[in-house]
């Protein structure tokens, strides 16, 4: 799936990377728990989530993650998306709760992954 697809899929706002909407994503990550994403098989995921703050962006960049959706109108700090930016990651916005927006996503053909065991 693009990111151009969660996107309006999601109804969300792009924070910063409009000029990588076109990228694809192969599978999606909903969590507040960051060490719960570390478990996560890193293979083009997108992660939402209503946490904001630096740790989000850091385990996106380990997890060779794509896109971060922060859910429930959550809007991460300007050094945040500085560290997008210097992490070349989609920042995206949406209205959703989490589970709406992993419904949504899913029911549209975006799968959950698989987790390492």
């Amino acid at each position: 799936m693009k990111i151009r697809e969660i996107k309006e899929l999601l109804g969300a706002r792009v924070l910063f990377g409009e000029e990588s909407l076109e990228k694809d994503v192969y599978s999606a990550c909903g969590s507040d728990m960051m060490s719960d994403v570390l478990a996560f098989v890193k293979d083009q995921a997108v992660l939402l989530t209503g946490l904001v703050n630096p740790q989000v962006i850091r385990t996106a960049e380990m997890m060779d993650m794509n896109c971060i959706v922060f859910v429930r109108n959550k809007i991460p700090s300007e050094d945040m998306i500085a560290l997008a930016k210097n992490n070349e990651l989609v920042l995206l916005a949406t209205p959703l709760r989490m589970y709406e927006a992993c419904g949504k996503l899913y029911t549209n053909g975006l799968s959950g992954g698989k987790c390492n065991e």
